[in-house]
């Protein structure tokens, strides 16, 4: 019977994982609008009070979004003062949905990446992830990728799908 060789694992194909650049930790939604007056108005008076008898150490150590819920037309200072009573505790805090906390966090973390390492590589994205890895992060990784990377795929190994290869 003859031997099975890997030949990915012995191929110089550079696995670019975006799951691992994932920061663990606790997303949290916090939504104006249960402190507006019937989920549309700021009343000032009544909005500050609210806030003031929040818990905000609730949200120690985590990362937030804060937005509204409804379509309501908020004053700019509204996200402004909430952002205030929630920063002393809050790890990040953005304006926005989940989704954009996790844009935020991405962009963070591959802004300081060192995408040299792939210099003259062929370079696989990998396609499947159980994290929530936002589409955009594998368009800000990819222009990074394209400057170095000698080929990059998308999916796994055996069935890839080229997305670039250098001239």
């Amino acid at each position: 019977m003859d031997e099975i060789i890997n030949k990915v694992a012995n191929s110089s194909l550079q696995v670019f994982d975006l799951e691992d650049y994932y920061i663990t930790g606790i997303r949290t939604q916090i939504d104006l609008a249960p402190w507006l007056y019937e989920g549309f108005i700021l009343k000032e008076k009544e909005f500050r009070e609210a806030l003031k008898n929040h818990d905000w150490l609730q949200y120690k150590d985590q990362f937030v979004a804060i937005h509204c819920s409804t379509d309501a037309i908020l004053p700019a200072w509204a996200m402004i003062l909430v952002t205030v009573q929630v920063v002393p505790y809050a790890k990040k805090v953005i304006t926005g949905s989940i989704e954009d906390l996790e844009t935020a966090l991405y962009t963070e973390i591959l802004s300081k990446l060192d995408f040299s390492v792939y210099l003259d590589k062929p370079v696989i994205f990998k396609g499947c992830s159980k994290k929530p890895v936002p589409q955009i992060a594998y368009v800000l990784a990819v222009q990074q990728l394209q400057k170095y990377a000698k080929s990059i795929l998308f999916g796994e190994a055996c069935s890839a799908v080229p997305l670039y290869k250098r001239r």
